[in-house]
C-alpha cells in the first residue's frame, strides 16, 4: 500500500496538510461569530440577518461541492485547489470591503465557492493516499485538526473584533489561507494523476454523479450520517442568539463556550479513531445514533418543560456534538468505500448532501413557533431520528 510506502513523518505532514485544509471552513464560520452584534449595529439590521450569512456560505459551499468534484477527478487535485483557494482569498478581502449586509451575503456566497475546494480535495486524498480500513481512523485525526479550529477561532476573532474591528477579522482569514496555500504548493504530493477519460460536459457529469447516487452504500450512509451531523451545523449557527442574546454572555465569554463544547466535538473524533481498532463503522454509527436519540430526547424534553439552565444546556450540547464527532467520520469512510477512480466526485457529492443538508436544516430552526433553545432541540431530535431510521431501514434493504 502506498500508505505503508511513505515514512510515518511524510504520513504526518501529509495528515497536517489536508486537516489544514479542512479548517478553512469552519474559520471562516467560527471566527466570525462573536461579530454578530456589532456586524448588526454597523449594517442597522438584526442578528437574525446577519445569521443568514452563514446560510449563504453553506449554500455557496454546497454548491461548489458539485462544481469541484469532476474538476478534482480530471486535472488532478492540485491545480483546482490553487484556483479555488484563491478565488477565496480574493472574495474574503470582499468581506472587508462590504459596506452592507446585502453584500456581505453575496460576497460570503462567493468565498465559500472558492473554499470549498479544500475540504473536497482533502476528503479525495484520504481515499487517494490512504487504504479503505484506515480511512476512518485517518479521517478522525483530520477531525481532530478540525475541531481544534472552534477551540481558537472565536477567541482569537474576539480579539481582533475588540482591538482592530471585525472587518480585519476576514483579513486574517485571508493571511491563514494564504499560508495553508504556500503548504499545498510545496509540500503537498499530487493524489491523483490527471484523467482526461472524464468529461466536463454535462450527461457524463450527471452521468458520473448518477453512477455514485445509485450505489446504496452511498446514498443510505451519505443520508444517515448527514442528518446526523446536522446537529452541528444547527449549534453554529445559532449559538450567537442562544448564548449572547438568551443568556446574555459577552463576546469573550460566548468564545469560552464555544471552546469548550469543541471539546466535545474534538473527543467524540479521538474517541473513534479507538473504537475503530475494535469495531467496524457500521456497528459504530448505529450505536452512535442510538445514543443520540436519547440524549436529543432529553434535550427536547427538558428544554419544553424549562428544566435546564445555562449548565443544562451545556452538558448536552456537549453530549451531542460528541456523537457528532462519532458518526461523521464513520458514515464518510462507508460513504467513500466504494470508489477509487471517481473519487472526487464521490467526496463532491458527499459533502453536497452534507452541507446542503445542515445548511437547510439550520435555516428551518427560526422558523419554527418556539424560543431559539426549544427550536434547536426539536430539529436535533427530529434529524437523530430520521438518521437512525433510515440506518436501519436501509440495512435491511
Amino acid at each position: 500500500m502506498e500508505s505503508m510506502v511513505r515514512s510515518r513523518k511524510q504520513n504526518f505532514l501529509l495528515i497536517l496538510i489536508l486537516g489544514a485544509l479542512n479548517t478553512i471552513t469552519p474559520f471562516s464560520i467560527d471566527m466570525y461569530l462573536p461579530a454578530f452584534p456589532r456586524i448588526a449595529a454597523d449594517f442597522n439590521t438584526s442578528i437574525e440577518n446577519v445569521a443568514l450569512s452563514v446560510s449563504t456560505y453553506f449554500l455557496g459551499y454546497a454548491l461548489g461541492q458539485i462544481i469541484y468534484g469532476p474538476l478534482l477527478d480530471r486535472f488532478g487535485r492540485k491545480p483546482p485547489l490553487y484556483a479555488g483557494l484563491l478565488l477565496y482569498i480574493l472574495a474574503t478581502i470582499g468581506c472587508f470591503t462590504a459596506g452592507s449586509i446585502e453584500a456581505l451575503w453575496i460576497i460570503r456566497f462567493i468565498q465559500a465557492l472558492g473554499g470549498c475546494v479544500a475540504s473536497v480535495a482533502a476528503m479525495a486524498m484520504v481515499r487517494d493516499f490512504f487504504p479503505v480500513k484506515k480511512s476512518a481512523s485517518v479521517i478522525s485525526l483530520l477531525v481532530l485538526i478540525l475541531g481544534a479550529s472552534p477551540l481558537l477561532a472565536p477567541t482569537v476573532g474576539s480579539f481582533i473584533i475588540t482591538w482592530l474591528g471585525w472587518h480585519f477579522v476576514f483579513i486574517m482569514l485571508a493571511v491563514i489561507t494564504f499560508l495553508i496555500l504556500l503548504l499545498v504548493f510545496f509540500f503537498l504530493p499530487e493524489g491523483h494523476i490527471p484523467d482526461k477519460s472524464i468529461s466536463l460536459k454535462p450527461a457524463p457529469i450527471i452521468k458520473g454523479f448518477k453512477e455514485v447516487l445509485t450505489e446504496p452504500k452511498f446514498y443510505v450512509f451519505a443520508l444517515a450520517g448527514s442528518l446526523s451531523f446536522s446537529g452541528l451545523f444547527v449549534y453554529v449557527a445559532h449559538s450567537p442568539a442562544i448564548f449572547m442574546d438568551h443568556f446574555h454572555l459577552s463576546e469573550r465569554w460566548y468564545g469560552a463556550v464555544f471552546a469548550l463544547l469543541s471539546v466535545g466535538f474534538i473527543g467524540g473524533s479521538q474517541l473513534n479513531h479507538l473504537l475503530t481498532s475494535r469495531f467496524s463503522n457500521r456497528q459504530i454509527l448505529k450505536w452512535v445514533l442510538i445514543v443520540q436519540v436519547i440524549i436529543a430526547a432529553f434535550f427536547l424534553m427538558g428544554s419544553m418543560n424549562n428544566w435546564y439552565g445555562l449548565t443544562g444546556i451545556l452538558v448536552l450540547l456537549f453530549l451531542l456534538l460528541s456523537c457528532c464527532g462519532i458518526s461523521y467520520p464513520n458514515a464518510a469512510a462507508l460513504c467513500m468505500a466504494p470508489f477509487s477512480r471517481n473519487a472526487g466526485t464521490a467526496s463532491s457529492l458527499l459533502g453536497f448532501i452534507q452541507i446542503g443538508i445542515g445548511g437547510l436544516i439550520s435555516g428551518t430552526v427560526s422558523l419554527l413557533p418556539f424560543d431559539a433553545i426549544t427550536a434547536m432541540a426539536v430539529v436535533m431530535a427530529f434529524t437523530a431520528g430520521i438518521a437512525l431510521l433510515i440506518l436501519l431501514i436501509g440495512k435491511k434493504s
